[in-house]
């Protein structure tokens, strides 16, 4: 018994090893991919390259209290508990704050108001598109994250409510809205895929005549889902700009640049082979005209 007893005890020690390791709710942001044991480099690099955007997308002396009061008074009161304490270990002027989390190739950076997550990452891909510049080195894909939750059926319910309402309920000017839904799960095993597609998919409802569309949709909304935690945004142009991946963006733009020197190079072999075709068929011609002009003289 005592054997066995031991052997619990390491097993629940082992399992609850990294449990400080957890998002807290209402908490926006920005998750990150990289290779492995590269996580410190684009951590740093990516926070740095965020302080030098930020001044430029956004009035960092514009406060944003007022609208964190209201989105906090529609939290549940287990959740209101959570965020005053996270609250309490950090600054207010903190607009950004690295969130170490328990998985390999992955970080996150937690966002303040003024900074809009989605439009942080939206208009970082969109200069890397336009601009065809590298600016990172170790960073891959970003995922903005505008707001999150518990990790519960009806906290996602609210959450996709509050998330959703200016994308999808808009009032009289609301127009039908394309949409896909995409999930990711990292060591996250509360609520199924599907369970919370159906869910959300609820809450958009048909009053706008709002569709499902995998393909060619308007807009995405990323779900992102670490431990205790569910993030969510509604984003724009993901696949036009490589799903966010701004390693992609860039290979992407490298290889059409490639492809567009190797076609224009060989299109200028062709016609300078046109030419010398035609060069000596112009010399065969003369040739024969000048022999059949001989023969006559003689």
């Amino acid at each position: 018994m005592g054997k066995r007893k031991g052997g619990d005890d390491k097993s629940s020690r082992k399992r609850f090893k990294n449990s400080g390791k957890l998002l807290d709710p209402n908490t926006s942001g920005v998750y990150a991919t990289c290779n492995r044991n590269k996580e410190t480099q684009c951590r740093n690099e990516l926070i740095n390259l965020f302080n030098e955007k930020i001044p430029e997308y956004f009035n960092v002396n514009e406060g944003g209290e007022e609208d964190e009061e209201e989105e906090q008074k529609k939290l549940s009161i287990e959740d209101k508990i959570k965020l005053e304490l996270a609250e309490l270990k950090e600054t207010k002027a903190d607009l950004l704050k690295p969130i170490e989390l328990d998985v390999e190739c992955l970080i996150f950076i937690k966002t303040k108001k003024p900074v809009n997550p989605v439009e942080l990452v939206q208009r970082l891909c969109q200069e890397s598109y336009d601009s065809k510049v590298k600016t990172t080195r170790y960073t891959q894909k970003l995922s903005p994250v505008t707001d999150s939750c518990s990790a519960s059926k009806e906290e996602l319910k609210n959450l996709a409510k509050r998330v959703l309402a200016p994308h999808f309920h808009s009032g009289d000017q609301q127009q039908p809205v394309k949409f896909a839904i995409q999930i990711s799960k990292r060591n996250f095993n509360t609520l199924k895929k599907d369970e919370m597609i159906k869910t959300i998919a609820e809450c958009i409802g048909h009053d706008y005549n709002h569709k499902v569309d995998l393909k060619d949709y308007d807009k995405l909304i990323v779900v992102e889902c670490y431990k205790n935690n569910i993030g969510m945004s509604v984003v724009e142009n993901y696949q036009k700009y490589s799903k966010f991946n701004l390693q992609q963006i860039f290979e992407k733009e490298e290889k059409e640049v490639k492809e567009k020197e190797e076609k224009e190079v060989k299109e200028k072999e062709e016609k300078e082979k046109e030419v010398k075709e035609e060069g000596g068929e112009g010399e065969g011609r003369e040739g024969r005209k000048g022999r059949k002009v001989m023969s006559i003289s003689m």
